[in-house]
């Protein structure tokens, strides 16, 4: 009997794979989740979808806690590995552990999906598939990231928390492809990439701020029991965006900016 029920599991899987074999992949991200997923985007959701899968695209996403970023992140960067052969695709976070819970969840969604294209190589924290597209999870250290080049998509996790060293390595990876960039973080402080990105960056981000009130799946009750159990600059931080000062940043962004002139131009000896 077991192995009469192994055999069927295996023709299911078969039949299944061919049905999504032969299914067109859409172009479209948010389609995608929708279609293969399963998952019902949140209208922020497909507009970052949206903007972040073309190519030189920069993206600012500023969330509340539980909001759905790794789906974001993760349909992103199977969407453009499925379709998009040859592609690398960069998840970078401050620590091996972010990394890889980032990139696990990309390897569920592949998985999800039926491996519409087979992989070559399924790794703890890397995926290569027979399209030669490329899914790398990598901690935030900028040793263990130099040597990579020609980037489709980079993919910026808890980029509140990423120093300005790592950050400065990881762009010019951009350079040649055109590849796109999200940085998708919790805000904490004012004194970073993603906060000078989301203040200072100019028309060249598209920015998103979705706090967790605007979340569906979290009830208010949740938030108003969190509210009542910590202080209101960590509430405001961790669930309603803001980027209030960090705890340990000593001089504030606003006395740093009043203080630096833009007018100096250095002597060059």
């Amino acid at each position: 009997m077991r192995s009469v029920s192994f055999l069927k599991d295996l023709r299911d899987t078969r039949e299944t794979y061919a049905a999504l074999q032969s299914r067109q992949i859409p172009d479209d991200a948010a389609e995608f989740l929708r279609r293969f997923v399963g998952l019902e985007p949140d209208p922020w959701q497909e507009r970052v979808l949206q903007h972040s899968a073309t190519p030189g695209a920069q993206t600012a996403l500023a969330c509340g806690r539980q909001i759905g970023k790794s789906t974001v992140c993760a349909a992103l960067a199977t969407h453009v590995a499925l379709t998009e052969p040859g592609s690398l695709i960069l998840i970078v976070a401050p620590s091996q552990r972010q990394a890889l819970e980032t990139f696990g969840a990309a390897a569920r969604m592949y998985r999800a999906v039926g491996e519409p294209v087979p992989s070559d190589s399924f790794r703890k924290l890397g995926l290569e598939l027979k399209n030669g597209s490329r899914i790398e999870a990598l901690p935030g250290t900028p040793k263990t990231i130099r040597g990579f080049a020609a980037v489709r998509l980079l993919i910026i996790d808890e980029a509140a928390h990423i120093d300005e060293e790592l950050y400065h390595a990881l762009r010019p990876m951009l350079a040649v492809s055109g590849g796109s960039l999200l940085l998708a973080s919790t805000p904490y402080g004012q004194i970073g990439p993603f906060p000078h990105a989301w203040f200072y960056g100019g028309d060249a981000w598209h920015r998103e701020s979705v706090p967790s009130t605007d979340c569906p799946r979290i009830s208010l009750e949740f938030l108003e029991g969190e509210r009542a159990s910590m202080p209101d600059q960590i509430f405001r931080r961790e669930y309603m965006c803001s980027f209030d000062e960090a705890d340990t940043q000593v001089f504030s962004e606003e006395l740093i900016q009043s203080i630096v002139d833009d007018d100096l131009i250095p002597e060059i000896f």
